[in-house]
């Protein structure tokens, strides 16, 4: 008797163990299937994230330019597999052409909302000046009022419509500002390569050529006037910043100031458009890579850059009075690959 029940003991501890071993392992499969399950959705969940990101892109169309500004969105949509909305801005009597071009053309496919704006907004800020009219035209001072637009996005791409950008623009998207700063633009005394242009054709890259130094208002901004300057036709924008630190409202500032004191003017290299911006945001933006804004291509209609310099650049700005639709000019090629004939005659390019 005593050695069967030593034995139905041991047969006891056996089958204890055995139950023990099985709920272990059913336990240990059930953990591993949540982690694998959590892991997985964890890259499901980031490569959604990364295909249902929208990235904003703000540009203005006037009537007079509309072959320009589609072109520019032509060559961002077929440079990229991101998913890009255009936000384009224009005056109410150019709407109907904005859509028109857009929908009988090759761009019918694009993510698109047009937006009206009021020039009344401008009333008492802007002077009027004669020296180069064309800077003084409204949809010149939208930048100034992105948070003011009809969008919602934490941060936005903007962009002058004499570009071509032949980078992926979520590139230039994904660019980490650093703290604090609203905004990230290309510093004119970035690229080498660039500086004979400049010298070649008197292009301005410090604050003294933007701003009238004579003027006591001016010196006591305690800004450098050889300070490097930026050009403000291509930048990121963090639009929460923006709003934190009322940029606008600064930018409006000077703007006024101008009427008052003329701190700056049209005759001066960057217009009336440039100067404010330069202000407001002295000593506080984050510097692009300079790849992504090579720019002065409309400074000369016969001095360029070498063509493997032009064809590496994210970017191509024909900042300048030589536009790449008029003649005479230089890379025209490079913009002409990306140009779409207007389905209403009105826009034409100028060629000899």
């Amino acid at each position: 008797m005593a050695l069967l029940r030593k034995i139905n003991q041991v047969l006891l501890v056996i089958l204890v163990l055995m139950l023990y071993l099985v709920l272990y392992s059913s336990l240990h499969k059930t953990s591993s299937r949540h982690k694998i399950s959590a892991h997985w959705k964890k890259l499901s969940d980031v490569v959604a994230k990364k295909v249902d990101r929208v990235i904003p892109v703000v540009i203005c169309a006037s009537e007079e330019r509309m072959g320009a500004t589609m072109a520019t969105i032509n060559s961002i949509r077929s440079n990229t597999d991101a998913n890009v909305l255009f936000y384009i801005v224009t005056l109410r009597d150019a709407v109907t052409l904005t859509r028109r071009y857009i929908e009988e053309s090759q761009l019918k496919g694009i993510k698109y909302k047009i937006l009206e704006f009021n020039p009344m907004v401008l009333k008492g800020k802007v002077k009027p000046d004669s020296s180069r009219p064309d800077l003084l035209h409204p949809l010149n001072f939208v930048r100034f009022y992105l948070p003011l637009l009809e969008m919602n996005h934490e941060r936005v791409i903007y962009l002058d419509d004499d570009i071509i950008v032949q980078g992926d623009i979520q590139d230039l998207f994904e660019i980490k500002l650093k703290s604090q700063h609203a905004a990230a633009f290309a510093s004119d005394c970035d690229l080498p390569s660039t500086h004979e242009m400049v010298r070649s054709v008197g292009m301005q890259t410090t604050y003294m050529g933007y701003l009238d130094y004579r003027k006591q208002e001016v010196r006591n901004l305690g800004i450098n006037p050889n300070d490097c300057s930026f050009n403000p036709g291509v930048f990121v924008a963090d639009i929460r910043e923006w709003k934190k630190q009322k940029i606008t409202k600064q930018l409006q500032k000077y703007m006024k100031d101008n009427i008052k004191l003329n701190i700056y003017s049209s005759a001066m290299a960057g217009g009336v458009a440039t100067p404010p911006m330069l202000i407001v945001f002295h000593d506080k933006y984050t510097v692009l890579d300079p790849i992504w804004h090579v720019r002065h291509l409309g400074w000369s209609p016969d001095s360029g850059y070498p063509e493997s310099f032009v064809q590496n650049a994210q970017l191509l700005h024909w900042n300048g009075p030589f536009k790449p639709w008029g003649y005479p000019a230089v890379h025209t090629e490079r913009w002409e690959k990306w140009f779409i004939p207007d389905p209403s005659g009105k826009f034409s390019l100028m060629r000899p």
